[in-house]
């Protein structure tokens, strides 16, 4: 996928939470960058999903390479669990970066081969044998939001660090528990429920909470997001 200054934070420093992510700065007019690009996708497609690839043109993303202090291109960075674990400067051989790859991404668990079935039985035998996995707490969660238990899934997600997933399947869950179903409000209703909150938010918790966890809820994409973010800030202070 093709990363940008905006994007960055969710889609490698969250995303390697679960993942771990080959960062790419290249730019068009790099020559070596070029030649490096279609072997790492390549190579990373050849793990099936273990390992993720983001690509940044630092000409558009000068905030990205800042931040990995990059003095030359194409530069290449593995990163896990939000932190930088590996890199590499210049086009090196196919070879070698298949072993750079290889060595992030380990052969799947037991425990991800539960998770990858998906299923509840097999879900929580994952969660037996690694209490901790995110892709069966996240997957897990999901299901029993769908189930109508949110006291379950935000029981689940407090065991893994925070993601852009797990924000938006907590605030499903407690919307649940507030007796909101957002998967069957259509848009009129959803409006007309966060008007309603808005008129409370400065001085009532709880309807300051529903309100956010319905924008969560909603997701970024939603043009009435922002639209009722700034409406919220403008409440508030």
């Amino acid at each position: 996928m093709d990363v940008t200054d905006q994007t960055f934070q969710a889609d490698v420093l969250e995303r390697s939470m679960t993942v771990p992510v080959v960062v790419d700065l290249w730019a068009p007019w790099c020559g070596p960058c070029r030649t490096l690009g279609p072997i790492l996708e390549k190579v990373v497609a050849q793990t099936g999903g273990t390992v993720e690839l983001a690509k940044v043109n630092v000409d558009e993303n000068p905030r990205i390479a800042q931040q990995f202090q990059a003095q030359s291109i194409p530069a290449v960075y593995a990163v896990s669990g939000g932190k930088v674990v590996d890199g590499f400067i210049g086009a090196l051989p196919e070879a070698q970066v298949a072993e750079f790859v290889r060595r992030l991404a380990p052969p799947p668990s037991e425990a991800d081969q539960l998770a990858a079935a998906g299923d509840e039985a097999s879900l929580r035998k994952a969660l037996e044998l690694e209490p901790d996995h995110p892709a069966a707490i996240e997957s897990l969660a999901r299901l029993l939001i769908g189930q109508g238990d949110g006291a379950g899934a935000l029981a689940l997600l407090q065991r893994v660090p925070e993601t852009e997933t797990g924000r938006t399947l907590a605030a499903q869950a407690r919307l649940l528990e507030a007796g909101v179903d957002v998967t069957g409000t259509d848009r009129g209703d959803m409006e007309a429920k966060l008007d309603e909150l808005l008129e409370r938010v400065r001085d009532d918790d709880s309807a300051r909470q529903e309100f956010v966890d319905l924008l969560e809820a909603m997701g970024a994409d939603d043009p009435r997001t922002n639209e009722y973010r700034r409406a919220l800030s403008a409440r508030l202070f």
